[in-house]
């Protein structure tokens, strides 16, 4: 089991995953960029959907921070094509999974959620983080208020979520949905 939802097309579907955080600015649209670029390198980018969202409008329509497009940058990744949106209630039916950066996140955007299947479909991004130790704290931390360094230690959190969420998607992608397997 992938962890991750069923698809809603069904298998063979692309699979539609939307990451969320409070702006979509930091956290967010550097998971994004970073789950698109090892999504390309396993060859499974044309089988996955991404988008990214916050749950404040405060942003709509601006670039990534400064400071998160500084690191991808210096990382090797582009993070020039981002927008910021806001979640609203119809990205339910356009996504087959909402991972979130934070358990703020999680309740906001489980509170927007139309039934108990879209409420099931909000995870948490690190519970794909492989290197995430035992009791230790499940958010991505915000890294806004702080200083580059902040942004950094998001981007290690984020790459090695990114590694784990890679292989939950590919297992996702070639297991039969409960239908197929009837």
């Amino acid at each position: 089991m992938s962890g991750l939802p069923a698809p809603r097309g069904g298998h063979g579907s692309p699979y539609r995953l939307a990451l969320v955080c409070l702006g979509n600015i930091c956290r967010s649209p550097m998971a994004e960029v970073v789950l698109a670029d090892r999504l390309e390198a396993a060859g499974l980018a044309d089988r996955v959907r991404l988008s990214s969202a916050g749950t404040g409008g405060w942003h709509v329509g601006d670039p990534m921070d400064e400071r998160a497009a500084t690191t991808l940058a210096d990382a090797g990744y582009d993070p020039t094509r981002h927008r910021a949106r806001q979640l609203d209630g119809s990205w339910f039916a356009a996504h087959d999974a909402l991972l979130v950066m934070d358990a703020d996140n999680l309740r906001e955007v489980s509170a927007l959620a139309p039934t108990d299947d879209d409420r099931a479909r909000v995870l948490l991004f690190r519970t794909f983080d492989p290197g995430r130790g035992s009791g230790e704290d499940i958010d991505v931390p915000d890294p806004y208020f702080g200083g580059a360094d902040g942004f950094a230690r998001v981007l290690t959190v984020v790459e090695r979520t990114a590694d784990g969420l890679v292989d939950a998607l590919r297992s996702r992608l070639t297991a039969p949905t409960a239908a197929e397997a009837d």
